[in-house]
């Protein structure tokens, strides 16, 4: 037996290249339609949807201004990189 206390895990947003955490610091459990868990998601409030959408607006330039085929190269070494960890994010959802 462990005397060891359990840490809740601080669940975060992606924005504007930052994980901040959710202005209400509240997460929740997202499951399959068969209800099996799949995963935590950081609960957002509208302020943190309004820094999703000011930081997608300022990238926007930046992203459409590539070519079709380096935004197709960026998103190929994303899926390549997601990929090589596959075991790694099967056993975080886990």
């Amino acid at each position: 037996m462990s005397d060891r206390l359990a840490v809740r895990k601080t669940y975060k947003l992606y924005i504007g290249g930052a994980f901040p955490r959710s202005e209400s610091g509240r997460s929740y459990p997202v499951t399959d339609p068969k209800g099996r868990f799949l995963a935590n998601a950081s609960h957002a409030s509208r302020k943190d949807a309004r820094d999703a959408v000011v930081a997608a607006r300022k990238a926007f330039p930046g992203w459409s201004g590539r070519t079709a085929y380096n935004r197709a190269q960026i998103l190929y070494r994303i899926a390549e990189m997601l990929e090589g960890r596959r075991d790694q994010f099967i056993d975080e959802l886990r």
